[in-house]
């Protein structure tokens, strides 16, 4: 009696087709050819027909609202849950531009494009608004300083893209104090390692976060002396 024919466990020879693997295949290709690639090169790329994209995308734009779902999943969000505000926001941030930095090509073409209301980008803005209404913002204030902060970022993000020397004013005489601006930082770029755009996002980063502390501060101070001022009235005779 012969033995029952077995069959063959392990992975398919080929890969199936999914909504994860067509949008991180179109990410390739954004990476490589900017925006310009259509459906027909993103089959080409995946090696099946055009048709078959749509049984898991509706079109180009949902492939982008797809990109911008796996690079947000990208963005650390462990110290929202467990850090100070301040120190969770900062971890966030430098999370979100290496996110961004490492796709440039996604960086225009995301921030302008509207948000999906199903996109798991929003559960992210609800903790960071949760930890600044529990540190005494408004609600509207706290957005404001959300988008204020979402702007920085991707334009750090597009700046870490940028030539190291973009800023070089060659051998221009009539700026001399951004000739020597230039040139120590510079310095400050081979005493220790960070480039120009780490370099001006780090500064950035520390004088957002200064900022609101102080706004904090301040705040903190007003509803103290307004306090004060109440205890005086109720006890003057």
């Amino acid at each position: 009696m012969s033995e029952p024919v077995r069959r063959r466990v392990g992975r398919p020879s080929t890969q199936v087709l999914s909504r994860v693997r067509i949008v991180e295949t179109a990410l390739d290709l954004l990476d490589e050819h900017g925006e310009g690639f259509g459906m027909r090169d993103l089959a080409r790329e995946l090696g099946v027909r055009p048709s078959a994209l749509y049984n898991h995308v509706e079109n180009k734009e949902d492939v982008f609202r797809g990109i911008r779902e796996v690079i947000a999943g990208r963005v650390s969000q462990r110290e929202l849950e467990c850090e100070p505000w301040d120190i969770a926001l900062a971890a966030w941030a430098r999370s979100y531009r290496d996110a961004f930095a490492a796709h440039p090509p996604t960086i225009a073409l995301l921030a302008v494009m509207p948000f999906d209301p199903s996109s798991e980008v929003f559960p992210s803005y609800e903790r960071i608004l949760a930890l600044l209404i529990g540190e005494g913002w408004n609600r509207a204030d706290a957005l404001n300083i959300l988008v204020a902060l979402e702007s920085f970022i991707l334009g750090s993000a597009l700046d870490a893209a940028a030539a190291p020397d973009m800023l070089h004013a060659g051998d221009r005489d009539d700026v001399p104090q951004f000739a020597a601006a230039y040139e120590e930082r510079q310095r400050r770029t081979a005493d220790t390692g960070s480039g120009p755009a780490d370099q001006a996002f780090a500064t950035g980063l520390d004088l957002m976060l200064l900022g609101l502390r102080a706004q904090q501060r301040e705040r903190a101070e007003q509803q103290s002396d307004a306090a004060g001022a109440g205890v005086s009235r109720v006890v003057a005779p």
